[in-house]
């Protein structure tokens, strides 16, 4: 402690003698003398705090996987022992030769500095140490007036560099220093720090530089813009032959290291900075995951605390995002409904993972950027609410119905709740949470055939609106829309159901509210879970390279309805794949599902799930309702009306069939026998037309060629759409298995038919119980017009007020 001190109080004189050749020429005048200065230089202020400096934050996938780093400045902070130990004896000879020899000064180069400050120049001859000081004190600046003080050209800045420079040497060692120096130095185009300028100019980890490539990089941090080596390459390499000779004359190489590399271009290899969510393949899930942190007042008191935080904090963010889910779903929805369509309409999906509420995939068919006069360009993210930077939200349909059988079945009504259910009907005697009546609703079903007696196998299977609306009144309106929250659902704009628009709103069940694909997928999430209800998660855990702190961000999961009334409803949404409204839209796995489109097809949706994985599709226009899914050609299919099975469907289909191949298949509960039979009501039903017109309705081309199913179905006024991924179906391979819609439906002239062909693998009804159908559809083609009843519509029940 005494030579320290010893070493401070020597050091200290000779620092106070140069600080008054420096200051002397402004002072001599005033009768000060060069002891007084140096006495004075003793008694200053020398506590430096060396925070680490600003770096960047990376936000990673999964599986380890980068999606995108976030940043005020480019660094990334490595130990000395992780930098070539070439970049530190180039840094050394052209900044500091010295510097394992003096104690914080270079006195040589300061009594330069003295004589030039003498003729008016304050700059030049720091040492490595005081060049940290000043840097430190630069990034440590929390106001303008400190940074303009840490910068500004005058001798008190020289005397306090000098003074904190003497200070510093006694607590940290040369080491320490110089690895500061190396991190907290600017590089120039961007680049913080030697290991992100290693990286952006080379391509290489700061472990992997040459001497050539230390060279170039130690010539750069005096003026990093005028030797910047990508926009100035000419004096870049003059610069750097001079840090070559440098260093051949402090040692530091050998002369025919240096003339082997002197003259010669420069050997870049740039690596673009892909600061923010633009550069990412995943932008849309990248700008969630920074809506996450700055919107939530555990990373800090203030919005703006918590964007600088991610931005200077160096944190690893690790993410629940599936890169090879978020691959499928952004195949699919660019597939289907193209990033640049003329009809700027635009498909939204989300998948979520039950019982954990991680988000899995989030994707949309746009390019992510703030021009929205740009087609195909938005940083609106449609997937999720407002306040995540999202949209106020979409109607989502029949998408809702699902949350009225909870309803009811939670009330202890049972499968076979049944209605005469009309192709119209009028619902009187409901009444809001208050119990104030509400006014005559006027409600119809889209397909004039699904009239009759439904219960809620029947009626869930054809999504039949007016038995809905009658499930609704026997519930109550109050409790289906408390059923609504419990399974997380809200509105997308951040406005409560308790709102007298809702609390009047007769037709909540046929899905009037808006809300985001986010929300149908995580309640969807909540059935395949037997009732677990998880708040979305796309965070798992901060680690807080600053701090040394990580922070675990646990699952939010609690019960919110009972297990069987959830297993029920995971039951009847099963049997849509068998003759209802999802039919041919199977993936191969137990699934349940439910369409929704919306009155006039302003907006269409597809939810579904596995027990292990649920999605939820979005296809509409964000202009709103007039801009309808009618008469538009999306990647050169003309579509006279979109419906959920039309797009959205298959979307999810072809998602769900990539997401699920790495996941174990499972079979949902059977359904509670507390709830009753399974069956259907005994109906009337009309065989399906073999062909004609549309007024007669969809051929039925089950069994034939595919040219001659298009044929037929063209010539009966529709467009088709052949999928290209076959069923199983024991038709023969690659003859038609299935239409959606149903054959027999009635379409307006112009709507899409879509066809699905056979893959010949499937052995028929006799198989597979209706329960383990692995495409979650019965299809039984040996009795075609009993097995596909007349009156299942297809997506059109979805039509809502």
């Amino acid at each position: 402690m005494l030579q320290k001190i010893g070493q401070l109080v020597g050091v200290g004189v000779v620092a106070g003698v140069l600080v008054a050749a420096l200051a002397l020429p402004a002072l001599g005048g005033m009768g000060i003398t060069a002891r007084n200065v140096a006495t004075g230089f003793l008694n200053m202020p020398s506590e430096l705090e060396t925070p680490p400096p600003p770096q960047r934050s990376v936000i990673y996938d999964v599986d380890g996987g980068v999606i995108a780093e976030i940043y005020d400045q480019n660094r990334e902070v490595v130990a000395l022992e992780d930098m070539a130990p070439v970049m530190r004896d180039a840094i050394i000879a052209m900044e500091d030769s010295s510097f394992y020899e003096h104690g914080g000064i270079d006195i040589a180069g300061t009594f330069r500095a003295a004589l030039r400050t003498i003729s008016g120049d304050t700059e030049g001859g720091s040492s490595l140490t005081q060049q940290y000081v000043k840097n430190v004190l630069v990034e440590s600046a929390t106001s303008p007036a400190e940074l303009e003080e840490a910068r500004e050209t005058t001798i008190g800045r020289k005397v306090r560099e000098l003074r904190y420079a003497v200070a510093l040497e006694q607590e940290m060692s040369k080491d320490e220093i110089l690895e500061g120096y190396l991190n907290i130095a600017y590089f120039g185009d961007g680049a913080y720090g030697v290991e992100s300028a290693a990286q952006h100019f080379f391509s290489v980890s700061a472990t992997e530089l040459s001497l050539e490539q230390s060279a170039t990089l130690a010539g750069l941090v005096r003026y990093p813009y005028l030797y910047n080596p990508r926009l100035n390459p000419e004096a870049a390499q003059a610069r750097r032959d001079v840090v070559l000779s440098r260093m051949v004359d402090t040692g530091r190489t050998t002369a025919e290291e240096a003339e082997e590399i002197q003259g010669t271009e420069l050997a870049l290899d740039i690596t673009p900075h892909t600061n923010g969510c633009m550069p990412s393949e995943q932008p849309f899930f990248c700008d969630y995951v920074v809506q996450e942190i700055e919107k939530n007042d555990r990373f800090g008191e203030t919005e703006t605390e918590r964007a600088r935080w991610l931005r200077t904090a160096g944190l690893q963010i690790h993410t629940t995002l599936d890169a090879g889910m978020q691959e499928a779903a952004q195949d699919a929805v660019d597939e289907y409904v193209p990033r640049e369509n003329e009809s700027r309409k635009v498909a939204a999906e989300v998948l979520i993972e039950p019982g954990s509420g991680e988000v899995r995939a989030m994707a949309q068919s746009r390019n992510y950027g703030p021009d929205e006069s740009n087609l195909g360009e938005t940083s609106i993210n449609f997937t999720t609410d407002k306040d995540r930077g999202g949209s106020t939200g979409f109607q989502a349909g029949s998408t809702f119905k699902p949350f009225t059988l909870a309803a009811a079945l939670d009330e202890g009504l049972g499968f076979g709740t049944s209605f005469n259910s009309p192709g119209s009907t009028t619902v009187t005697g409901q009444r809001n949470c208050d119990g104030a009546p509400l006014a005559s609703w006027d409600v119809a079903n889209s397909n004039e055939s699904s009239g009759g007696d439904h219960n809620m196998v029947s009626g869930t299977k054809g999504s039949v609106n007016t038995y809905f609306a009658q499930l609704q009144k026997r519930v109550g309106l109050c409790d289906t829309i408390e059923m609504a929250e419990r399974l997380g659902v809200h509105r997308a704009d951040g406005e409560s159901f308790d709102n007298p628009r809702t609390q009047a709103n007769n037709s909540f069940t046929l899905g009037s509210e808006e809300v985001s694909p986010m929300t149908i997928s995580n309640a969807y999430a909540t059935f395949a879970s037997g009732g677990i209800y998880c708040e979305p998660q796309a965070i798992t855990r901060i680690e807080d390279r600053q701090s040394g702190e990580t922070i675990e961000m646990d699952n939010q999961c609690e019960r919110t309805i009972d297990e069987d009334v959830a297993d029920g409803v995971s039951h009847l949404l099963q049997q849509t794949f068998k003759g209802g409204t999802t039919s041919g839209l199977g993936i191969g796995r137990p699934a349940a599902a439910k369409t929704g489109t919306t009155d006039g097809n302003v907006f269409a949706w597809f939810a579904g799930y596995t027990p292990n994985l649920a999605g939820a599709v979005f296809v509409g226009d964000p202009r709103g309702s007039g801009y309808p899914l009618r008469n538009v050609t999306l990647d050169g299919r003309y579509y006279g009306a979109v419906f959920g099975a039309t797009i959205p469907g298959p979307i999810w289909q072809k998602t769900m069939r990539g997401a699920v191949e790495d996941l174990p298949e499972e079979d949902f509960p059977a359904a509670p026998s507390q709830f009753g039979s399974t069956s259907e009501p005994r109906r009337e039903r009309e065989p399906a037309q073999p062909t004609g017109n549309s007024e007669a309705g969809v051929p039925d081309v089950v069994g034939q060629s595919r040219d001659a199913a298009v044929d037929a179905l063209e010539a009966a006024g529709y467009v088709v759409n052949v999928s290209g991924d076959p069923m199983r179906s024991s038709e023969p391979e690659g003859s038609v298995a299935a239409v959606n819609p149903d054959p027999g439906s009635s379409l307006p002239e112009g709507a899409t038919v879509n066809v699905f062909l056979s893959d010949g693998e499937g052995s028929g009804p006799a198989s597979h119980s209706p329960d383990s159908s692995p495409d979650g559809g019965a299809w039984q083609p040996a009795d075609r017009p009993s097995a596909v009843p007349a009156w299942s519509p297809f997506a059109r029940d979805d039509e809502e007020d």
